[in-house]
């Protein structure tokens, strides 16, 4: 969607609730030559951290051995 900027400062409040809603980016031009553009804001998550959790959590050696009544399930062998 493109609006003047005088529609933009005419109606911000309703383009703002449009673009929450919507998601809907909205081009605010000038002369008819795009200048800005009013998107929805999308808080950006700080980058994961490998490790955190070394030192707090503990993998036993046999973790990926299944027991033999499982490993059956999982081949069909059992219901």
């Amino acid at each position: 969607m493109a609006v003047s900027i005088y529609e933009a400062k005419t109606h911000l409040s309703q383009l703002i609730a449009q673009v929450e809603q919507t998601g809907q980016e909205v081009v605010i031009r000038r002369h008819n030559v795009p200048v800005a553009k009013l998107v929805p804001f999308r808080p950006v998550s700080p980058p994961r951290v490998l490790g955190g959790w070394e030192g707090q959590v503990v993998i036993h050696d046999d973790f990926d051995d299944l027991p033999a009544d499982v490993a059956a399930a999982f081949a069909g062998s059992r219901p």
